[in-house]
């Protein structure tokens, strides 16, 4: 392969870390012979501003750039400087969903915080502050992201809810888990990358991305090269230029090597 790029993006849960928030050394290693390499090197998740420089502090990351919250934050670190945001009323949304799970978690991000939510999530399922409020404060103004959680669904039975009801003006990415993030209408990981990449003035066309779930999909489509992780979902393998091994197999590194 004579191409290279110029810009990483790299999803975290499922990508660089596994579901205990493990890094293998050879993912710790490659990553950081990219960016050794010269080539921008991207966070691009769902996870929130904590949630990323958690990540980014395994890695050894002291500065760079990141888009958190699937599209709806762009920020640059250390210290965090948050350069874009977009937000949007998430009330309609939120109260359709809790009239047929009544018993959900509902979480609004606090930007560069963590969240205000409802009620305690699992153990380990998000980063950062949390603080408790009711669900009419949480979505009584715009915010950047919304995470509803069901601990009483399996996920392919709060997957065939959130679809029937035809939620509009809102997108919404659903993961492994009961697990639904609502974000502005327009707004993926693709949009907050085209930001990024605006700014760093760096072409779509020489853009990497790697992802693995349902909130990849608009990253993978959009990016220069865009390449799923073994374990993704047929839906994500369907759109990319290519398929790597899962994170059991450090599927990343076999995809990143080729550049070094």
């Amino acid at each position: 392969m004579t191409w290279r790029p110029k810009l990483v993006a790299l999803d975290v849960d499922g990508t660089i870390v596994d579901g205990a928030n493990q890094m293998s050394a050879a993912v710790h290693e490659v990553v950081n012979a990219i960016r050794d390499a010269g080539i921008e090197t991207v966070i691009s998740t769902g996870r929130a501003i904590p949630g990323v420089m958690d990540t980014v502090g395994k890695l050894g990351f002291t500065d760079g750039y990141a888009v958190a919250s699937n599209g709806a934050v762009v920020f640059a670190y250390d210290p965090v400087e948050v350069i874009h945001s977009v937000t949007f009323d998430a009330s309609d949304a939120v109260r359709r969903v809790l009239e047929l799970v009544p018993d959900a978690i509902v979480a609004v991000e606090e930007l560069g915080v963590g969240f205000r939510l409802n009620r305690p999530f699992p153990e380990g399922e998000i980063t950062g502050q949390a603080v408790v409020e009711d669900v009419e404060a949480l979505i009584a103004e715009p915010v950047t992201r919304v995470v509803i959680r069901s601990t009483e669904h399996t996920p392919e039975e709060f997957t065939a809810i959130v679809h029937d009801l035809g939620l509009t003006g809102t997108n919404y990415f659903i993961g492994y888990s009961a697990w639904l993030d609502l974000a502005p209408e327009g707004v993926s990981k693709a949009s907050g990358l085209d930001v990024l990449c605006g700014r760093l003035g760096i072409a779509q066309a020489d853009v990497l991305a790697v992802g693995d779930g349902n909130n990849d999909l608009e990253m993978i489509q959009w990016a220069g090269r865009g390449v799923a992780m073994g374990q993704g979902p047929d839906s994500l393998k369907a759109v990319a230029d290519a398929v790597t091994g899962s994170i059991e197999e450090d599927g990343l590194v076999e995809e990143l090597k080729t550049y070094l």
